[in-house]
């Protein structure tokens, strides 16, 4: 491809377009268009510009013909307004007077500008072991580095950012990390793709007894423990499971569905495992528009735990719960029928993440957030 078709590959995919979308519009093969991001790992690779400082092809040009023409070195230079010894050294690396091509010492200068640095994990590989063993264990890139932080706080040699760990997974030309490990991601992609905007998934228009505008305030600010959301998550041919997560400790807990999942069905394992919880940890569920949910006064009156519905078409209102079941997906692919697992299988799922360190607790796990509030 040309340069100026590689700049629009690169424009149309961070816009957020899929490759057999834009190899459609610009006429190219799909394999091209993947091969050339892949190569990169879906990061375009910084452009290459020459400094203000070096000598111009112009300039190199210029010397060729002072040198033609007999011309010293140093008037070459007050011509150019370069010091005669930047004159003088360019015309030895080229070979003398007589060996002098301003083409080929361009070429030659920069191809020599190439000096790739090594990454810090290629550098350090008491740092780069430490790093594969949490992503073995299921970390992701952020969780590694803000966990380093905490682990290593006297190692300042210790420490590397989040985005040098994803460009050591996808780039592999850095050497660094194994292609193996980005199975060990949430997504198991090999390639960075995009932030791009979903649409909302709603799931109709349904009348509820008590809106999410009817939740107490103090759900809001997440500072009081026992405010749950939840919702289903589907595999191969409609397996249902539970999922409730804690808004303030995003601690979650997954609840097997091998019968279904029709309300009746739902309302009662959900029953079931909202009373293994202690008194100050059951308070509201927040729900979606999902119809499995219809008899929620039955959920109530099983447990005392009020329900409240979002808005239609308005998943951000489950926030936690949404974004749990995102990095559910690493365990539970859609490709999954998950009535092959039992209760033990989702528990023991439910305890990876609940021991995984998260952002938004201060790379604290949430089984230590709970903790704490249950001290």
């Amino acid at each position: 491809m040309t340069p100026a078709e590689v700049d629009e590959v690169w424009s149309r995919w961070r816009s957020g377009q899929a490759v057999k979308v834009l190899s459609r519009e610009m006429r190219r093969h799909p394999t091209t268009v993947r091969d050339l991001l892949k190569r990169c790992g879906g990061i375009r690779p910084r452009p290459r510009t020459r400094p203000p400082l070096r000598l111009s092809l112009g300039e190199r040009e210029e010397i060729s013909r002072g040198l033609a023409a007999g011309l010293s070195l140093r008037a070459i230079a007050t011509g150019l307004g370069r010091a005669p010894s930047t004159v003088s050294r360019e015309v030895e690396r080229a070979g003398g007077r007589d060996a002098d091509r301003a083409l080929d010492a361009d070429a030659a200068a920069w191809a020599a500008a190439c000096r790739p640095k090594q990454c810090k994990l290629a550098a350090h590989p008491r740092l780069r072991a430490v790093v594969q063993d949490r992503l073995r264990e299921d970390f992701s890139p952020e969780q590694v580095a803000g966990w380093l932080v905490r682990q290593f706080p006297d190692e300042p040699e210790m420490r590397v950012s989040h985005e040098t760990i994803n460009r050591s997974l996808f780039v592999q030309s850095r050497g660094a990390l194994k292609k193996e490990l980005t199975q060990h991601l949430r997504t198991r992609r090999a390639m960075r793709r995009p932030a791009g905007k979903r649409l909302p998934d709603g799931r109709g228009n349904r009348l509820h007894e008590l809106t999410i505008s009817d939740r107490p305030a103090e759900v809001e600010d997440r500072a009081v423990p026992g405010h749950w959301e939840g919702d289903l998550v589907f595999g191969r041919g409609m397996s249902p499971v539970a999922t409730l997560v804690e808004r303030s400790t995003r601690f979650v807990m997954l609840v097997a569905l091998p019968e279904g999942h029709k309300s009746e069905l739902v309302v009662d394992a959900l029953a079931a495992k909202i009373q293994t919880l202690p008194a100050a940890l059951a308070k509201t569920l927040t729900w979606d528009q999902g119809n499995e949910m219809s008899l929620h006064a039955r959920f109530t009156v099983a447990t005392g735990v009020q329900v409240y519905f979002c808005d239609p078409k308005s998943p951000w209102q489950r926030g936690s719960n949404e974004n749990t079941n995102g990095l559910l997906r690493q365990y539970l692919p859609r490709t999954l029928n998950f009535r092959t697992l039992t209760q033990a299988d989702f528990d023991a799922i439910a305890d990876k993440l609940n021991t995984r360190p998260r952002q938004t607790l201060g790379f604290r796990t949430p089984s230590e957030a709970l903790d704490e509030v249950l001290r």
